[in-house]
């Protein structure tokens, strides 16, 4: 039997990971046993960036520690070895994190996980896998609200231009039209010019018969 001093430390890990996981928005529970040490380090620094905890922690410790969150039907999940990868910043994070690496390395395994405080199978873990990232979906977001003052700007900056082209076609008329203006009196005078020796021919003519 334990003695008290071992039960009040297992009580005190207990409550500090009830504390730790309160705020937790999502759980990925993984089997790692078999990465090598390199694979486990890039696996915790990876995890480390994307602002998620990663911890291997006893069974018995875990059902009296999601027991205390009022969250039951993990037996079966914690089996055998298990590490707890979560965040309180972000839903998709662990999953997308411990997906990517069970993708790459055989020997970690996705036992389940738990979803805004359901328990989750490892279809559903995937599958919030495949979301796009928190910061992909933000941007969607920002994008999918200014897109319709975007759409207006173009519009605005095609209208503009449109007025500003035809503007300029005007313009090189107006300044065509003087030009052909000067040459019609130009052409009308012709004829005067050409009459003016017949006139003098025959007042010539005339001059002999007086």
């Amino acid at each position: 039997m334990p003695s008290e001093k071992i039960l009040e430390a297992k009580k005190k890990i207990v409550a500090e990971l009830v504390e730790s996981y309160k705020g937790a928005q999502s759980f990925v529970f993984v089997d790692a046993r078999g990465l090598t040490v390199e694979q486990d380090t890039n696996l915790r620094n990876e995890l480390r960036k994307n602002g998620v905890s990663y911890k291997v922690v006893k069974n018995t410790t875990l059902n009296l520690v999601f027991k205390e969150l009022g969250i039951e039907g993990l037996d079966e999940m914690f089996k055998g070895p298990t590490a707890v990868a979560y965040s309180t910043e972000d839903l998709i994070a662990p999953a997308k994190v411990i997906k990517k690496f069970a993708d790459d390395f055989e020997k970690l395994n996705i036992k389940g996980g738990i979803i805004e405080g359901k328990v989750a199978t490892v279809a559903e873990v995937e599958a919030l896998a495949a979301v796009p990232s928190k910061d992909v979906l933000l941007s969607q977001i920002v994008y999918a609200l200014l897109f319709p003052f975007t759409k207006l700007a173009m519009l605005t900056k095609a209208v503009a231009e449109k007025q500003e082209s035809e503007g300029g076609v005007e313009a090189k008329a107006e300044e065509a039209a003087p030009s052909e203006e000067a040459a019609a009196p130009a052409e009308e005078s012709a004829p005067a010019a050409e009459a003016e020796p017949v006139a003098v021919a025959a007042e010539a003519t005339e001059t002999p018969a007086e």
